[in-house]
């Protein structure tokens, strides 16, 4: 079973950034990677995809332009760069690992999750 931790969380002012980061104990060049996020009394929501080689990624609408994702599968890692952030991103974001190819915003394609690291953002 592959166990993630995300880190690089923590309380930023709007319009400012973070990195955050995944780990995964095991090998993760096979899989697709996945980031998202939940904010309190919300549902969990899709944020980026990105694939197994890191050439093809994919955003929901309300991170296109300002967050990137990418990988380094050396590290057994994948990263989230978030820009200009607004208080509506607070939220614990997760991350997610995917055995097929497909890009997807379906939680149910990704079969192991990490626990999450909260993200605050204040206006």
């Amino acid at each position: 079973q592959v166990q993630l931790v995300e880190s690089g969380g923590g309380l930023v002012q709007a319009g400012g950034s973070l990195r955050l980061s995944c780990v995964a104990s095991d090998r993760t060049f096979i899989y697709k990677m996945g980031w998202f996020r939940q904010a309190p009394g919300k549902e969990r929501e899709f944020v980026a995809a990105i694939s197994a080689t890191g050439r093809s990624t994919y955003y929901a609408d309300s991170a296109k332009g300002r967050f990137t994702i990418s990988r380094d599968n050396a590290k057994n890692t994948v990263y989230l760069q978030m820009n200009s952030l607004k208080p509506e991103d607070t939220a614990v974001y997760l991350c997610a690992i995917g055995g097929r190819a497909t890009l997807t915003s379906k939680e149910d394609e990704y079969d192991y999750w990490g626990q999450g690291t909260q993200v605050t953002v204040s206006s």
